[in-house]
């Protein structure tokens, strides 16, 4: 062999662990999902294959699947209303909010059996909530309208994927809910009496990621918002398509399916632009809710808002993809 050669064969080998090195698969970014309506383009994106391999969707029954999954460090960021995103933080969970996914302008409701007509007609009576951020504050909401406080019903610590079996046993007669759980109680005969249009801009659903999990993950970030975009344009342009997959996945007809997404705004890549910024819709919301949750004991003290949010991962307005 030349020297030339045995030189070119020697730097190559020497070179080699180098090169397994960098083809090390990076740590799979794992996000903590449930079922909602303003989550389903993220279980679009994975159906149709539009999320890159490393990441993982970690689905359980309820937010506070979610949470708990973030609180045992197992989960590197979660699809979470912002209220429960500030109550991470409060625990010491460094969340940073990415994307906004909805805001529910009717979607969070309270149902009652048909025969109780108003809400003061309530007193006395059981009502489910779970007992999450988003819980409580529709209950506090709900009871300042109602001239009720929590003292005058009997409140039950119930998530909405457990309330149509207690609604069919007669455990409960009310109940603070969400879809998919909503449509299966109206299709039962529940009535609505309340929602979350009597204060709109405040139940803001969006995509929350640890802070401390953020270094050389930008390329999954990105693609992990990016792909629920790409599921939003797909039930848009494609509504049919979506909303039968959806229904096949929740139990719930077409037409169910559609009217879960009638409370609900989904901004797109513009509309998201707009919620970030000192001055931004997000910010707003949070320092409305800082003062609600306080005020119910949700917080202990306000949060100091710091590193909120980020726009660095939304992809450019034009971008589809």
């Amino acid at each position: 062999m030349h020297r030339r050669d045995l030189l070119i064969t020697l730097a190559a080998l020497a070179a080699a662990p180098l090169s397994l090195a960098g083809c090390t698969p990076a740590e799979p970014l794992t996000i903590g999902l449930h079922p909602w309506p303003g989550y389903e383009p993220l279980y679009l994106a994975r159906a149709f294959g539009w999320l890159p391999d490393e990441i993982m969707l970690q689905e359980g029954g309820n937010a506070g699947d979610s949470l708990a999954g973030l609180r045992r460090g197992e989960f590197d960021g979660a699809a979470l209303t912002l209220d429960e995103v500030l109550v991470a933080r409060s625990e010491g969970i460094p969340l940073t909010v990415v994307a906004v996914c909805d805001d529910s302008v009717g979607a969070d409701m309270v149902l009652a059996r048909p025969g109780i007509t108003a809400l003061t007609e309530l007193a006395g009576h059981r009502i489910a909530v779970e007992q999450t951020a988003v819980g409580n504050l529709m209950l506090s909401q709900f009871l300042a309208a109602a001239g009720l406080t929590r003292d005058d019903l009997e409140v039950i610590d119930m998530a909405p994927n457990e309330q149509l079996a207690a609604w069919r046993t007669g455990t409960i007669e009310a109940a603070i809910t969400y879809e998919p759980t909503a449509s299966r109680l109206l299709r039962e005969g529940a009535v609505r009496l309340f929602d979350s249009s009597q204060f709109p801009d405040v139940i803001l659903d969006v995509l929350a990621v640890r802070q401390d999990r953020l270094t050389g993950r930008k390329a999954a970030l990105s693609a992990l918002v990016a792909g629920h975009f790409h599921g939003l344009d797909h039930l848009r342009v494609s509504p049919q398509d979506a909303m039968r997959r959806i229904g096949a996945w929740r139990g719930l007809g077409f037409e169910e399916v559609r009217a879960s997404y009638a409370g609900l705004e989904l901004p797109g890549r513009a509309g998201n632009r707009d919620y970030f910024g000192p001055q931004g819709d997000l910010v707003r919301a949070a320092r409305l809710l800082n003062e609600v949750m306080v005020a119910n004991g949700q917080l202990v003290r306000p949060d100091p808002l710091e590193a909120l949010s980020t726009p660095r991962y939304l992809p450019d307005i034009g971008e589809r993809a």
